[in-house]
């Protein structure tokens, strides 16, 4: 059965960057499970996965274009320290949520200078290019109920990523 729009596969995964760092894997865990073609995971590694099937070994690397897009300079800002209540306990890589005029963002803190914080509200993925190492293990239709939530039920679904 080949990889095809609404259905269910199961794949193992390992992650790089250009650098040759892991940034991610599926690596003793179980098989990571999405449904084809509805947005699950990003755009390049499903075009990437379109008409493979089990035991299919795929390798690709995925501009940030069709990953997880484009750092964008205006989501990166300082803000006053003082408007931190916890800000001696600051660390670089700390995540906050923040309301902004386009709703709710989670920003990072990239930089903490004397009296400001930079604070980055891109993907941390926003940028990079992904090495995928792919391996397929399974391939199914999806079930009605899967596509009506729009994720994989039982082991190995709901990877909200």
């Amino acid at each position: 059965m080949k990889i095809a729009i609404n259905h269910v596969v199961g794949m193992d995964y390992t992650l790089k960057n250009d650098q040759g760092e892991t940034l991610d894997t599926s690596e003793g865990r179980s098989p990571l499970l999405y449904i084809q073609g509805i947005g699950n995971i990003i755009p390049g590694l499903e075009k990437a996965l379109e008409g493979k099937e089990v035991g299919d070994h795929v390798k690709v690397r995925i501009a940030p274009e069709e990953g997880y897009g484009i750092k964008e300079e205006t989501l990166i800002q300082k803000v006053p320290k003082d408007q931190f209540e916890t800000s001696e306990n600051l660390e670089i890589g700390m995540q906050f949520e923040v309301e902004t005029a386009q709703g709710q963002l989670v920003v990072s803190v990239i930089k903490i200078e004397d009296d400001h914080i930079v604070v980055d509200g891109n993907h941390p993925l926003a940028g990079v290019s992904l090495n995928f190492d792919v391996k397929v293990k399974e391939v199914r239709p999806a079930t009605a109920e899967e596509l009506r939530h729009g994720h994989v039920h039982g082991p190995g679904g709901h990877h909200h990523h």
